[in-house]
């Protein structure tokens, strides 16, 4: 944090003296008590200003004085500007100041400065002429901040003057780049040893540096490297793996073309019971069956164990489960519909006979979710054809009662019958008819004959219309012929129709039976689970090598992290 000074800031006019003949007097006055009775805070005072005066000298006047010997760089910087020069010099130097274009905040810094050495000035323009004769860079920033004073009447008491902060504290242990030119008289040597000692200085950093970087890599990455690769050479017990691949197939059913048969035979029909099938595998319900059928935490609980991989006893089930999760590994490729297990035990016996069981379970898990399909396919085929069955019974039962109500067995035949009766006695009617006609065309019929023949006529007609009301009149005994042969054609046709949907769902049965039969979604094992001669695990040269990588990226982000954590704090 850096406080600004506060300065009055005042405009005097151009051409105006800078300090008036009061002011002259006191200062002359206060000359003379500073003279009487200095303090070691003056005597520091001054040096400083000098100092400041002699930094603040710009490389030309170096340059000059140089040029110029050491007699008149010697010359005090009063003498330089002290009036026994030529007026036209003065005058010359001024006119070539004011041709610089300085502007009018320069002119009045330049005031404020030669104010601040005690020069008495008559213009703006002398006042930058006895500054640079003294070796004074008006225009410098620092000079305006030196402005600010200690007060003189704590000067003139003998009191240390008071700090006003921000201020500079020297440190001992910290050396900074100093301000002060070198000497042009120095030696070729001494800047060389200065050089030298610069460089064994960063040097000794580098290395430094250098040997803490190598410490934390130790520490941090190769210790824990080499850990682990003497876990995985040397204590990690050999696991071995049993792999085995299955799928999953669906039966192909008789079905029309359409959208339907689309995904018929491909993996997306058997997805879902893929994922199923791979999800229960990898659940608590199959470890803990596994556990109770084969002895999966026993297996896992022997002492020749490491103990990395070793289920303490009693083993829960949340731990048991977790390294299951560890040592069954299964994966489903959905675009081609195989589903891929890995087992891994102690010893290859048990790694056959887990895969083995896994399978099994897996298998029994297909049938079960195909056995409500099949069992409801079933159910429904047999409930339709029992319900057709007895509809066809009651069909049956009410024809035979109509029968029996109407003393009837075949409507057509009865009918028929009767027709033919009709049509027999109509004929013989016409015969009978046609002969009155021939014994009325003689002169003289017989009598007798003639009304034998028309009282045989007569009766004919009667028993005609006696069987045609019969057919279409009710009668006293009952309904007529026609009301009971339509009763009878309609059991009939009931009875038929019942038949035959006894038959569509004695067809439909059948077929349900056949697609119950046979197994609509099996397992099909590509990979048989074979037992391995040599150890799957652990891979120790590969696993040493991925924990170098693991503990290198973690030393890399924390060491980032630090960096960045540091920066933004000493911003």
């Amino acid at each position: 944090m850096t406080t600004k000074p506060r300065v009055t800031r005042y405009r005097p006019r151009a051409g105006a003296p800078l300090a008036p003949p009061a002011l002259e007097v006191a200062r002359s006055v206060a000359d003379a008590d500073t003279e009487a009775g200095a303090s070691a805070a003056e005597g520091e005072s001054e040096q400083r200003q000098a100092g400041t005066a002699v930094a603040m000298r710009p490389v030309q006047q170096w340059l000059a004085e140089d040029e110029a010997g050491p007699a008149d760089a010697a010359r005090s910087p009063t003498q330089a500007s002290a009036p026994g020069g030529s007026f036209a010099d003065i005058e010359d130097e001024i006119d070539r100041i004011r041709q610089e274009g300085l502007s009018g905040r320069q002119l009045r810094m330049a005031r404020r400065v030669a104010q601040k050495q005690g020069l008495e000035v008559s213009s703006d323009y002398d006042a930058v002429r006895q500054l640079r004769a003294r070796g004074v860079d008006p225009f410098q920033r620092s000079n305006i901040i030196e402005l600010v004073v200690p007060r003189q009447q704590d000067d003139e008491a003998g009191m240390s003057p008071r700090v006003q902060l921000p201020s500079t504290v020297p440190d001992p242990d910290r050396s900074l780049p100093s301000t002060e030119r070198a000497d042009p008289g120095a030696s070729a040597e001494r800047r060389a040893s200065e050089i030298g000692r610069i460089q064994r200085d960063l040097a000794k950093r580098r290395r430094r540096r250098m040997a803490l970087l190598c410490l934390r890599l130790t520490l941090f990455v190769l210790l824990p490297t080499v850990l682990a690769g003497y876990y995985f050479f040397a204590v990690a017990t050999p696991m071995y793996a049993t792999r085995s691949e299955f799928v999953i197939q669906q039966a192909e059913p008789q079905s029309g073309p359409g959208l339907g048969g689309l995904f018929q035979g491909t993996s997306m029909a058997t997805q879902q019971d893929s994922i199923t099938v791979q999800s229960y595998l990898t659940s608590r319900a199959a470890m803990v069956r596994l556990d109770e059928e084969e002895g999966f935490k026993e297996v896992f609980s022997d002492p020749a164990i490491d103990p990395l991989q070793r289920l303490p006893r009693p083993a829960t089930n949340e731990a048991a489960y977790d390294l299951y999760q560890d040592h069954v590994k299964i994966s489903y490729d959905p675009t081609e519909g195989i589903v891929k297990m890995e087992v891994i035990a102690p010893d290859p016996e048990t790694s056959q006979r887990f895969s083995e069981a896994l399978l099994g379970y897996a298998e029994e898990q297909v049938d079960q979710l195909t056995a409500r399909l099949r069992t409801d396919q079933m159910q429904g085929a047999r409930e339709s054809y029992e319900t057709a069955e007895a509809r066809r019974a009651e069909a049956l039962a009410n024809w035979l009662r109509i029968q029996q109500e109407v003393q009837q067995i075949d409507p057509v035949g009865e009918t028929a019958a009767r027709t033919s009766q009709i049509s027999a006695l109509e004929t013989q009617r016409q015969q009978l008819q046609l002969e009155l006609q021939t014994r009325l065309a003689v002169r003289r019929p017989n009598e007798a004959q003639v009304n034998s023949l028309r009282s045989q006529i007569a009766g004919i007609e009667a028993l005609i219309s006696d069987l045609r009301r019969e057919m279409t009149e009710a009668s006293e005994q009952g309904a007529s012929l026609a009301a009971r042969n339509t009763e009878l054609r309609l059991a009939e046709e009931d009875y038929g129709f019942q038949t035959l949907l006894v038959q569509q769902a004695l067809q439909q049965m059948e077929a349900a039976q056949i697609e119950a039969n046979r197994q609509v979604r099996y397992l099909s094992l590509g990979v048989e689970p074979v037992a391995p001669d040599e150890a799957t695990y652990p891979r120790a040269v590969e696993n040493t090598a991925l924990a170098f990588l693991i503990f290198s990226g973690i030393y890399l982000m924390l060491s980032l992290t630090v960096s960045i954590l540091r920066e933004q704090v000493s911003s």
